[in-house]
């Protein structure tokens, strides 16, 4: 019997869903359009080193932030009259101030695999521009506003 040969996870594996409800009563929808999604995680760093440790550094984590860019196409209403509520959501957030300028997020593997994540942040808007053979695509940063929880894949089985 032959040993299977593992699969590479996609870039194209993450899905990024927006609350469109409160955090009493959430209301989890996809965000359409996705064509680049980069989820960073960096922590700060403090050099810790201490003359006992013979020359060698040392680095103690002292805080840590997060932040998700997603690049989309924009999608509209198939009358052309509105366009997705997601993406309204997300562009309003990034004219409003305080709690208005704050989206509560998650965003998991959508197979199902473990690795998925949930928090707020305050969104920033960009239009991605083009020229006339472009698709209208918007970068959204957005950027951790307290702590990123870990939880369990909504996809998950079982």
């Amino acid at each position: 019997m032959s040993t299977p040969t593992p699969e590479t996870s996609l870039a194209r594996r993450w899905r990024l869903e927006i609350n469109m409800g409160t955090e009493a009563v959430p209301d989890w929808q996809i965000c359409p359009g996705i064509t680049d999604f980069v989820p960073n995680t960096p922590p700060t760093l403090q050099a810790s080193g201490e003359y006992e440790n013979g020359g060698w550094g040392s680095n103690t984590k002292t805080a840590q932030t997060w932040q998700i860019v997603a690049t989309f196409n924009r999608k509209k209403t198939a009358d052309s009259t509105a366009y997705s509520p997601v993406h309204e959501k997300l562009r309003t957030a990034a004219f409003g101030w305080g709690a208005d300028s704050k989206v509560e997020v998650r965003w998991f593997d959508r197979e199902g695999l473990p690795e998925a994540y949930q928090g707020t942040g305050v969104v920033t808007w960009a239009p991605a521009g083009g020229d006339y053979t472009a698709l209208g695509s918007v970068v959204a940063t957005i950027d951790g506003d307290g702590p990123l929880e870990l939880i369990a894949n909504p996809l998950a089985g079982g």
